[in-house]
């Protein structure tokens, strides 16, 4: 963790209001693009990303630097958010990839070809384990190194390769 960081956290932890808005400021875009891919609904992302937050200002008191950065805490709150989302709606729902695709299309059949290309992806990484899913959004979606995933899941860059490597070959067999 940065210096920056740990000032920042202490200062959020000595109840400074400004320290919680950069840290918001600062982290909602990748908290909210995590979920929004998870649960496939602007709206339930929205409400599950302001509860991350919630949390965090309720037990900022318990955050301990383990040699994680602050955001891969965040990712940790947000997994078991939609985990426990899922649970209470009883389905998993993995979404639009990229929601630009559709948009900028203008042949209509295109836009199904595209539509169902993206229905296939979206099963077929809602099947991976939830490791490879984490690496998979992550590298791909987020378009963080491997150093950088690493840190934010506490794994080593050779475990995250290799999830990512078997998370590829996965979606290859799943696709095919």
């Amino acid at each position: 963790m940065s210096k920056a960081e740990a000032a920042l956290i202490q200062r959020a932890k000595e109840g400074d209001p400004a320290a919680f808005a950069e840290i918001y400021e600062r982290h909602q875009p990748a908290i909210y693009r995590y979920i929004f891919y998870r649960v496939g609904d602007a709206a339930t992302a929205e409400d599950l990303t302001s509860e991350v937050f919630v949390r965090l200002v309720d037990s900022i008191e318990d955050f301990t630097y383990q040699g994680r950065p602050l955001l891969a805490w965040l990712y940790t709150i947000a997994r078991n958010l939609v985990t426990d989302h899922h649970r209470s709606t009883g389905r998993a729902t993995m979404v639009p990839l990229d929601e630009q695709l559709v948009a900028d299309v203008t042949d209509l059949e295109d836009a199904v070809g595209h539509t169902l290309a993206q229905q296939r992806l979206a099963a077929a990484v809602d099947q991976l384990t939830e490791d490879q899913r984490q690496v998979i959004l992550l590298k791909f979606f987020e378009g963080l190194d491997n150093e950088t995933v690493a840190r934010l899941l506490g794994k080593s860059c050779g475990a995250v390769k290799a999830l990512q490597h078997r998370a590829l070959a996965a979606l290859r067999r799943i696709l095919e």
